[in-house]
């Protein structure tokens, strides 16, 4: 990465830190996390570099790059990465630092008394510097500890900066001594403090020391705390804060061995998901097929339950209950469907539009028009234009044609459609035109609308994989149990890498597809000559008549033409083949298929979440 703030060949020095005035910038404004310190000492480095102070401003430049990194605790080979990547530029990752600049961050860790800047800074070091020198790790653990486990900082990179420190710690071994046991000590002392005003804060902790094998001898504890508190948010109408609650203490309840009692709080869960159910259907603003959605996530927790405590909560009986009520739901919300028809416009336009669309909004107003920056395909309209297309092409009616892969094979062959001016739903040149058209208005829909939309957010939001987990935890279209799956994959999709997402989102919506088939009756395995019972691939399970009822003509459309069929992209064949090579992972379908994964998954949240505002402003209005 090219720098032009500063000279490559200008050595800065301790005095030179000590003098630049680093500490007042930090002092001057109201920051917790490095963002805020990265725009306080950017800023002070241009005035210094402005004021004929070179040494000044290359020294607070260093230190503002130390803190504009993302990052990652989970990577031990790459844990910070560039918090900016746009058309081909990126900001400021270690690799950039040359050793003159590792080494003016060694000579400066001892000086800083802030911890935040003084974790970071030892961080790199130990990162970069060689040989290693455990004093600086053990000093970058250090400063990470002093970071308060409190609810803003932990939202404001207090969660990144602990896991770095396990991380640390577990890397050094017996070299770290007696802090990771410390660690674990602070973090139950923290979540033990937590209260109902504390918010999430008492679920993250507990997720911090489940995700780092923690807490194992105080399950028990954990679990019951966890148990107590989901009580009070329900009380006090939070059916979403309760849910998660409940959830986590089923966990815990497991991991200390009383089934029972986990599978007690696994039906709170779901009975949570009911009393939202009946809560949006009931509104002044009702919504039946957020309700529906609602009933079938409330099942999906149901089957999650073993057996033998499922009959104990005649958990049965209750899913049938409950299929009665998404079916009526499902009925209902019939009479909420609208066309929604916008006028055509330029590629220019719609680069500009989707800008716009997500600029300056919060976080998840942000998320909600680029999920809904496009309304996806209709399958209604695309057939129709490819029918148009069919009858006026005279070449297509007299010769057919041969679809060849990237390298050479034939994958597909389709016969000339004749001169009968009508095409039946399934002829093959109809379905061939339709599967093209398809590409071509993807080809538009990524580079005018979500590439340029994304950019924007990538500027605007910085979201961690947790923030995409928790989505997928919310998700009714998510089952139960692959939450964290399709969380790492639409995080991957957002940090653009889609070489992961596609190998973790491909496969999930494979999943999907037949969990949510069986939930509705559907047989989804076929019994092969042997005798053994095999479950059906991704292009079967589309292929049944049933598919269409459970998702929807449209969606089931995009999924055949998106993953399945050798005259589209395959996805789903490509890469379970190994087929798919790097350019693939770039290719516009990635992208849309990454793009609908998260629409899929982001929409009912955005719901739940806007009926738990409108709650929340009907009791404010009814207590004034």
């Amino acid at each position: 990465m090219s720098n032009h703030r500063y000279s490559t060949d200008l050595i800065v020095t301790v005095q030179d830190f000590t003098e630049c005035g680093w500490k007042k910038s930090l002092t001057d404004i109201d920051r917790e996390g490095y963002s805020a310190m990265w725009q306080a000492l950017s800023s002070a480095a241009r005035i210094a570099s402005e004021d004929d102070r070179p040494s000044h401003g290359k020294a607070l430049w260093l230190l503002a790059d130390a803190c504009s990194m993302m990052l990652s605790p989970k990577s031990l080979n790459e844990p910070f990465k560039p918090f900016m990547v746009m058309e081909g530029r990126r900001s400021v990752i270690p690799d950039d630092l040359s050793e003159s600049d590792i080494a003016f961050y060694a000579e400066i860790v001892d000086a800083i008394d802030d911890a935040w800047l003084k974790a970071r800074v030892a961080d790199l070091v130990w990162l970069k510097q060689r040989p290693r020198n455990v004093r600086i790790a053990l000093a970058a653990i250090d400063a990470y500890l002093q970071i308060p486990l409190g609810t803003e900082t932990w939202v404001r990179g207090g969660q990144e900066c602990w896991e770095r420190a396990i991380s640390l710690a577990r890397m050094l071994k017996i070299g770290a001594g007696t802090r990771l046991a410390k660690m674990e000590t602070t973090i139950l002392d923290a979540f033990n403090a937590a209260t109902k005003q504390s918010g999430f804060l008492g679920l993250w902790l507990a997720d911090l020391l489940d995700a780092h094998s923690l807490g194992r001898t105080h399950s028990l504890v954990i679990a019951q705390k966890l148990n107590v508190m989901a009580v009070e948010f329900e009380e006090g109408g939070d059916l979403h804060r309760s849910r998660e609650f409940f959830d986590a203490a089923s966990r815990w309840f497991d991991r200390s061995g009383d089934e029972a009692k986990s599978a007690e709080m696994t039906v709170a869960v779901a009975e949570g998901w009911v009393k939202e159910a009946i809560a949006r259907a009931s509104s002044d603003q009702p919504s039946h097929m957020v309700a529906a959605s609602f009933y079938e996530k409330a099942i999906q927790i149901y089957r999650s339950i073993p057996r033998s405590q499922r009959a104990i909560h005649r958990g049965d009986a209750r899913i049938a209950e409950l299929h009665r009520h998404m079916s009526d739901a499902g009925e209902n919300s019939l009479d909420e469907l609208t066309v929604v028809k916008t006028p055509g416009v330029d590629i220019s336009e719609l680069v500009e539009n989707a800008r716009k669309s997500v600029t300056r909004k919060s976080v998840h107003n942000a998320l909600f028009s680029f999920a809904n920056i496009y309304q996806g395909a209709r399958v209604d309209q695309v057939r129709t234009a490819a029918e148009k297309i069919l009858q006026q092409s005279i070449f297509r009616r007299l010769a057919g044609s041969t679809h060849l892969s990237r390298d050479g094979r034939v994958i597909a062959k389709q016969p000339a459609i004749g001169f009968d001016n009508t095409q039946a739903s399934d002829d093959p040149a109809l379905w061939a035109q339709m599967v093209h058209d398809h590409q071509i208005l993807i080809n538009i829909v990524v580079h005018g609308d979500i590439w340029p939309a994304h950019e924007v957010l990538l500027q605007e939001h910085r979201l961690s994989e947790n923030d995409f987990i928790d989505l997928a935890s919310q998700s009714p279209t998510v089952p139960r149990g692959r939450e964290r799956l399709f969380g790492k994959a639409l995080y991957a999709g957002y940090d653009r890498d889609f070489t992961v997402a596609m190998h973790l989102l491909v496969p999930q919506i494979e999943h999907m597809v037949r969990f949510h088939l069986k939930n509705a009756g559907v047989k989804t395995t076929n019994l092969g000559i042997d005798g053994i019972e095999n479950e059906n691939g991704l292009s079967t399970l589309m292929g049944l008549p049933e598919t269409e009822t459970v998702f929807g003509k449209d969606l089931s459309f995009e999924i055949k033409a998106l993953f399945c069929d050798a005259l589209g992209p395959n996805l789903r064949n490509e890469l379970a083949h190994g087929l798919l090579d790097d350019d693939s992972f770039q290719s516009i379908h990635a992208i849309y298929a990454w793009w609908m994964g998260l629409r899929l998954v982001f929409n009912t949240f955005w719901n739940a979440a806007r009926k738990a505002e409108s709650n929340k402003g009907v009791e404010e209005n009814n207590d004034s």
